[in-house]
């Protein structure tokens, strides 16, 4: 018998592709399918975007190796831009690129803590991160986050959660599964907590150009004075620029947590595709009104949501924001993973079950409605009304 990394082998299979098999054992009987699976956008990229990736393939200037950190036109078109959206300082030296945000979290988790230490994650989480810090040898420690708060963490909680050696708390807002909202109070709060016992904070923000305003900060953590010793911000080209293919994210932190993150990328993939961003570098000043626009088209598929939810006694929405809602379903005898794979299998509504997401998640559902318009969303109503599980 071959041998394995006993640390790889012990993690279950990538959860979403036994997903899309229900909706391949669907028969149309109820209409197209309705796929809010996975979390990508229902909407194509940018003629431009397509334009710029296509001359930077064709480009010799991008198939060498490039600089380990980041091209250093998307480093300074990204620090500005965030430096606008949060008012702060920020500039080229505190960006690292990387290929999508899942690296981005990895590379950031390598460089701050090692096998046998402890990070912090909410209950639920998003199984990606969970599954990086169990291959890496990683504890991982769960801070429950209640239905009836609306799955926000509550600060008590992770006070009595965080002790000396804790290294990190790894948070996602909006969030994936359940589409909360972290207010900025909250996380001015959760930060301090964390800087108080030495904890880095790490905040995964993939989904925060579909927040409902563009025009107030997520949070002002960026602000806080020695804020490069605590927080590691994480972020994903993917969604706003509509290129997960292209896997580009990019890691906002302190110069010196950046010169560490360096070693880490230089052996995990030396540098992110440079086409892509080349392309991005170009795409964040000229497509930003087009964001704004796509930013309002999700609030709209958001809003169409809450609406079929709410005729629907039986189907609780408990929580949505940017690309998710997380719904509790009306079969409370019955796990997720079952529920999941009848409602694509019978319904043709294929979603993720809340078992992938944390303990005691048995009674959700994942919806990510992004990759859905509204006209799709409002056929839920009567999927959903007329669902029944067979012999229940």
């Amino acid at each position: 018998m071959p041998h394995f990394n006993p640390l790889v082998e012990k993690l279950s299979p990538p959860p979403v592709p036994s997903v899309l098999a229900w909706a391949k054992a669907y028969d149309g009987a109820r209409g197209p399918l309705i796929d809010l699976s996975q979390a990508v956008p229902g909407y194509p990229a940018h003629p431009d975007m397509l334009k710029w990736l296509g001359e930077a393939s064709a480009s010799t200037a991008f198939t060498g190796y490039g600089a380990i950190e980041g091209e250093a036109e998307l480093r300074t078109a990204y620090a500005a831009h965030v430096a606008s959206l949060y008012g702060a300082a920020i500039t080229a030296d505190n960006i690292h690129i990387t290929s999508g945000c899942n690296q981005a979290f990895m590379c950031a988790v390598m460089a701050i803590a090692g096998a046998g230490d402890t990070v912090l994650m909410t209950n639920p989480y998003y199984f990606n991160q969970e599954t990086t810090l169990a291959m890496l040898g990683i504890n991982v420690e769960l801070v429950p986050c209640d239905a009836g708060a609306g799955f926000l963490p509550e600060v008590d909680a992770i006070v009595s959660a965080l002790r000396p050696g804790i290294r990190a708390l790894a948070l996602v807002s909006p969030n994936n599964p359940t589409g909360a909202v972290y207010p900025p109070e909250l996380l001015q709060r959760i930060h301090e907590a964390c800087r108080k016992n030495g904890t880095w904070l790490i905040l995964d923000e993939t989904y925060r150009d579909f927040l409902p305003s563009a025009d107030i900060a997520p949070h002002g953590l960026l602000e806080t004075k020695g804020w490069q010793d605590s927080f590691i911000g994480l972020y994903s080209f993917s969604k706003s620029f509509c290129i997960p293919g292209h896997r580009l994210g990019a890691i906002t932190a302190g110069p010196a947590l950046v010169e560490q993150i360096t070693k880490v990328m230089d052996n995990l993939q030396i540098c992110a595709p440079r086409a892509a961003q080349a392309a991005v570098a170009k795409a964040i000043p000229a497509l930003a009104d087009w964001r704004l626009a796509n930013r309002a088209e999700i609030a709209a598929r958001a809003d169409a949501l809450k609406d079929v939810m709410s005729r629907l006694a039986k189907w609780k929405l408990q929580a949505v924001g940017a690309y998710f809602a997380y719904i509790r379903h009306p079969f409370p005898d019955i796990d997720s993973q079952f529920v999941a794979e009848k409602l694509a299998k019978l319904a043709g509504v294929v979603c993720l079950p809340g078992d992938y997401f944390g303990e005691g998640q048995e009674n959700y559902l994942r919806f990510a409605f992004a990759n859905a318009d509204v006209a799709t969303i409002r056929k839920l109503e009567e999927r959903l009304a007329g669902f029944e599980l067979p012999g229940i």
